[in-house]
């Protein structure tokens, strides 16, 4: 399709102020950008009063099971999103050997959900990528290659010590799927196998991605008590690979530890003048969302999700788990100690039983299946397999405003689609631009465009997307500045936004005036090609 948008103001990602021009998309890309533009025979967009800015880029999302089960993807899509990232926190989809397909969609699943009727044999991210072209996208989709993966299919799901000939055996792996296109490495530094990895590990890796020019893309070890100590664990990684280095959802978790605010900055900026290039996305709430089995100690987790489970049936080992939660293990990020049990809430389990969970908080379970709540708590988690996701509220909004301003931030949802979401999932970029442009004034219009576009392809090195310039691919949003807004509460997260208008994708019309249209615009787009 070819399409002439006239009247709008258009901001182009750059950051620059915007202006009203028109833009001519031809043959999937834009043609031409001007002052009164004239296009015969092409679809004409009247953008009278309405902002058009490039296409969003979720670089943090948990699309990766559910686009491969049904590739359209409005949740996104009517947020202005035409480009996520998948393959985040170090477990996804690929590489997966053969024989660890039942314990791994087992652990998996608090995350990205569950399914029976796809495809679980594609071993390699190149076919997972097949897959995802053949069946057609929605959206934009590009990936990552897991920590967890790789680390899986060369030593196991166990936690043992990592030698030498371990490293080379990751090392190759991970070079085999970078060269499937993926654009980096990611990690998730609290989730197993991640986890069991030391310092040394991850730089050998890391190396492996500067080869390709690749992002290392970060879920710390800490974003709480040990936050300052994790960070400088990362940033050695950077200086000692040279790897571009981006953490994931940036933020600092729990009251006692909103001091280091000031330290945490000065570390990024540190580490940038000894040339290291860092970055970071951020989601714009005070909660966060994740699976809930990360509550419970690292060596119930030893083995995989089969061992946990039966580690879960133990009254002894159960009585071990309780123990720990309460009083901590050295170096291990304990989620009770800077979230209360009453904060931590249900978002989604795999079966009907447990259904009348959702939305309930730890406390209300207790109380609900009249057990104490961390009993409670492993029942549920040993019933749903671990296949249990959950929010939690952990800061406070002064500091989403101090660190959106800071050049490295750039936006992403971070969202889980299952069950009863974090509305995250549903609003995070139009929240950016209804509260924190409209009402809260803490970034202009230009600078939240730039974050949600521009700075997200220059992070990840996504090419010719991000900007609205000539020659780049015609990926547009346009939306009224004075409407747009999330609609989503954590009582109702599952309802889209407000005030967008059009999304075009490829230079394929996706929504119009609220409407979607049900087509793949998208595609897999692979690093180098």
């Amino acid at each position: 399709m070819n399409i002439l948008i006239k009247n709008g103001f258009l901001v182009d990602g750059s950051g620059n102020l915007g202006d009203y021009l028109d833009v001519i998309i031809k043959d999937k890309k834009i043609f031409k950008i001007g002052k009164d533009l004239k296009a015969e025979g092409f679809k004409v967009i009247d953008a009278k009063d309405l902002v058009v800015a490039p296409g969003f880029i979720d670089t943090h999302s948990h699309s990766d099971l559910k686009i491969y089960e049904n590739p359209y993807n409005q949740i996104k899509i009517r947020q202005g999103v035409t480009t996520e990232v998948l393959g985040q926190d170090g477990i996804s989809m690929a590489p997966l050997p053969k024989e660890y397909i039942s314990p791994w969609r087992k652990n998996l699943a608090g995350l990205d959900g569950e399914s029976d009727t796809v495809n679980w044999e594609y071993e390699t991210t190149d076919n997972y990528l097949k897959a995802l072209e053949t069946n057609g996208v929605g959206l934009n989709e590009l990936y990552l290659v897991p920590h967890g993966n790789v680390r899986m299919e060369a030593m196991g799901l166990s936690n043992r010590e990592v030698n030498d000939t371990d490293i080379k055996k990751m090392c190759e792996i991970l070079r085999r799927e970078l060269k499937s296109g993926a654009f980096g490495l990611s990690t998730g530094l609290i989730y197993m196998p991640c986890a069991y990895s030391n310092t040394n590990e991850l730089i050998e890796l890391c190396k492996v991605v500067k080869e390709f020019d690749g992002v290392f893309v970060v879920h710390q070890r800490s974003e709480a008590n040990e936050i300052i100590k994790s960070m400088k664990e990362i940033i050695e990684i950077g200086e000692k690979s040279k790897v571009r280095v981006h953490f994931s959802h940036f933020k600092i978790c729990g009251k006692k530890n909103w001091k280091h605010i000031d330290e945490v900055i000065k570390l990024l900026k540190d580490a940038e003048d000894k040339g290291i290039k860092i970055t970071f996305d951020q989601y714009p709430y005070i909660s966060g969302s994740t699976m809930l089995g990360v509550i419970l100690p690292p060596w119930v987790h030893d083995g995989g999700t089969d061992k946990l489970v039966e580690r879960l049936k133990s009254k002894e080992m159960r009585e071990k788990m309780i123990y720990d939660m309460k009083n901590g293990i050295e170096g291990w990020e304990n989620f009770l100690e800077f979230i209360p049990l009453d904060s931590i809430y249900i978002t989604s389990v795999k079966t009907l039983k447990n259904k009348d969970v959702i939305g309930k908080n730890l406390i209300e379970i207790g109380r609900m299946r009249e057990k104490d709540p961390y009993n409670a708590t492993f029942d549920l988690l040993l019933e749903e397999e671990n296949a249990v996701g959950m929010y939690d509220f952990y800061g406070k909004e002064e500091q989403i405003v101090r660190f959106m301003k800071l050049d490295e931030q750039n936006v992403c949802t971070d969202g889980l689609l299952s069950g009863k979401p974090h509305p995250r999932a549903y609003g995070a970029f139009p929240r950016i631009l209804g509260r924190y442009v409209r009402e809260l004034e803490a970034i202009t219009l230009e600078e939240g465009i730039m974050k949600m576009s521009h700075k997200a392809a220059l992070a990840f090195g996504i090419k010719e997307r991000g900007l609205i310039k000539e020659g780049y691919f015609g990926d547009i949003v346009i939306f009224n500045k004075d409407t747009i807004k999330d609609t989503g509460t954590f009582e109702d997260p599952t309802r889209y936004p407000e005030g967008i208008h059009y999304v075009i994708i490829n230079g394929e019309i996706v929504l119009q005036n609220g409407k979607y249209n049900e087509i793949k615009a998208g595609r897999v787009l692979r690093k180098g090609r």
